[in-house]
This record gives C-alpha cells, structure tokens and sequence, in this order.
C-alpha cells in the first residue's frame, strides 16, 4: 500500500463574521507552530448573510433563516468552549448586525493586487473584530487595519468605490457553492475537507495524510 503523499497548500473558505472560523485558524496557526516546513493558505470569501443578502448587498435582518434564540445560545457555548480549548482570548462569542461584505471586498482585492500585506489585512479583520469588538463593517475601521497592514493610502476607498470588487466578490461567492462549499470555516487540502474548527490534530491529518 502506498503511503498518502502529504500536501503543499491548503485552501481556507471563511467569513470574518463567522467565530468559528476565527478559532478555526487559531486551531491552524497552533498546528503550524508544530510544523517544520512551510505551507501555503490561500483563503476564499463565503457569505454567511447570503441568505438575507438584499439585490443591493445590504442586510435584510427581517429575513428568517431559521436560526432561533436557542441556536444561538448553543452556538455561543460551542464558542465558549473551542475559546477556552485553544486559548483564544474573544471579546464577543456572536455578530448579528456586523456585515463583512466589504471587508471582504477588499481582502480579494488585496490578496490579488497587493499579496505582501494581504495576510496582515486578513488577519487584522478578525483581530479587530473578534478580539478588539470593533465594528469590521466600518470604512474608518478597515481603513485603519489597511494601514497596519502595510497597504496603500485609502486603499479601502478606492477599492469600494470600485464596483468591479464587487463583482468580483459575487464571482469568488458563486464558486464557492459551485465547489460544493455549505459552511465555514471549511478547510480543503489534497482532495479531502475538514469543516468547522476542528482541532490541530484533524487539521495535521487532513494536510499530511498521517
């Protein structure tokens, strides 16, 4: 039998409004710190407002997606205790009126058009979300993050008002669903997926086939 060959990428599908995808790359980075040899991510957009998502891009809250007062009671023990297993310090277990559309905008356009500070970008937008509770759908605070991030000067304006991005982001949604992506985080390497935020251990096994 020949041994599972270990794999040298690993795509990541995840919406910055999604907690679970924040603790899913807590999880990741903690697996990383034990792996000798680099490994490349390369992160995609999902949309978990899809569902009440307006023509226009804004929310609809009136929109019932099924998701009761006792859901979101368990989804925030489940926060609650992956925070507590890989030691990530949340100020917040759940978003409801945070919108990531835009922040999303501009990390695809960054992580095209300006790779070098991509990673700063994305990370700052979960940084600034689930451990400053700052509101990621404001201009002012993605423009901020864009500037720790190393990436030019109103680079958040000039993305937004660039209805290309947009288009774009409905481009990255739609094969998103068109590869079979229903919720996130969601990981893919080698053919294989592992979906929520699953421990260090499951994510070594997806990656190195051991």
């Amino acid at each position: 039998m020949s041994e599972t060959q270990p794999t040298e990428a690993v795509t990541v599908y995840a919406d910055y409004v999604c907690p679970f995808c924040y603790l899913g790359y807590t999880s990741f980075d903690q697996y990383l710190e034990e792996r000798e040899e680099p490994l490349e991510t390369d992160w995609h957009p999902f949309d978990l407002r899809a569902s009440k998502r307006r023509p226009d891009g804004t929310i609809d809250h009136s929109v019932d997606d099924g998701k009761d007062d006792s859901y979101f009671e368990e989804a925030k023990k489940n926060v609650r205790r992956l925070a507590d297993r890989y030691g990530a310090e949340m100020t917040q277990e759940l978003v409801k009126d945070v919108d990531s559309y835009d922040a999303q905008r501009v990390a695809l356009r960054a992580r095209e058009a300006h790779p070098e500070a991509f990673e700063a970008f994305h990370r700052g937008v979960f940084d600034a979300l689930w451990e400053e509770g700052r509101d990621i759908g404001d201009d002012n605070v993605l423009e901020d993050i864009a500037t720790e991030a190393g990436l030019p000067a109103d680079y958040v304006e000039s993305v937004l008002d660039d209805e290309a991005s947009a288009e774009e982001l409905e481009s990255a949604f739609e094969a998103a669903q068109q590869r079979g992506i229903t919720g996130v985080p969601t990981f893919v390497a080698g053919g294989h997926a592992a979906r929520g935020a699953v421990p260090p251990e499951q994510l070594k096994r997806l990656v190195e086939g051991a």
